[in-house]
């Protein structure tokens, strides 16, 4: 007779209790924002649509939606364009103080971003770029640059330099052997980091709300103004906010997870026949 450990049926009652608690509280919000009242009974008497058109226009989801996208794109595309040349510097090359780069790369990771947010938040506010959609978007660059870095650096490394000497010998210019084999073998890497760095984005609420402005807030900073600004608000339509949000946020994990899987790719690389 197979027996159980008291540890373990502790434990996953313990993973049962926390799933049950966090699906519970999931699906409150999500029927809350489908219920035309709901007031001391099991589940709402009415429901209605009503609550997604009010969130809409009441805290102007249209403008938000533009903005977080602008954001996020900008950042993305920046942060690729910077993080990918510097990661190869640092795959590549050997230079004096690498290891101390490296670690400062790593600190806008590792710290919570609250801790440089506000030192940096009043730089740009003292030189007037807080408030503007440029300034959300330098705030988020911070970790997003050092996050390219670290997932294309080790990336870069796998690819075998005797690629490029062999190109090289055969008379290739610097750009043609980025355009024609760097290239194309970091297209999966960048793809990777470009996903990551637009979850991140999308999600990132400490760095861009304090140097968010009326005309550059994105989703979840509106969802937090939404919460807990003064005024009488509907609580379904907030939580009409909070799913739309939510469902943002799975769709970008459930296309990262379908078509991103940053280990096999640097094994894919790893394995790349030579000839």
């Amino acid at each position: 007779m197979r027996t159980f450990k008291v540890s373990s049926v502790l434990v996953w009652g313990a993973v049962a209790f926390f799933l049950v608690n966090l699906l519970a509280l999931i699906a409150t919000v999500v029927v809350n924002s489908f219920a035309r009242s709901w007031f001391d009974t099991w589940l709402p008497t009415e429901y209605t649509l009503g609550r997604y058109a009010e969130a809409w226009q009441e805290f102007g989801l249209l403008q938000v939606l533009i903005v977080t996208v602008i954001v996020a794109l900008a950042v993305v595309v920046v942060s690729v364009l910077v993080g990918v040349p510097a990661a190869y510097a640092l795959a590549r090359r050997n230079f004096p103080f690498k290891r101390v780069l490296m670690l400062l790369f790593l600190l806008p990771i590792l710290i919570p971003p609250i801790t440089y947010g506000i030192p940096l938040a009043t730089v740009l506010y003292k030189f007037h770029i807080a408030g503007s959609l440029a300034g959300v978007i330098l705030v988020n660059l911070v970790p997003s640059v050092p996050f390219v870095i670290m997932v294309m650096t080790p990336f870069i490394e796998q690819i075998d330099p005797r690629i490029e000497a062999a190109a090289r010998m055969c008379g290739a210019k610097t750009g043609a052997i980025f355009a024609r084999i760097i290239g194309p073998l970091l297209v999966p890497g960048m793809l990777a980091a470009s996903i990551l760095v637009l979850v991140r984005t999308v999600g990132m609420f400490e760095l861009t709300f304090l140097v968010q402005g009326p005309e550059s807030s994105t989703l979840v900073v509106a969802l937090y103004t939404a919460v807990s600004a003064a005024g009488i608000r509907s609580q379904q339509a907030v939580d009409a906010m909070a799913v739309i949000y939510t469902l943002s946020m799975v769709v970008l994990l459930v296309v990262g997870l379908r078509f991103i899987n940053p280990t096999q790719l640097v094994s894919a690389v790893r394995e790349e026949p030579r000839d």
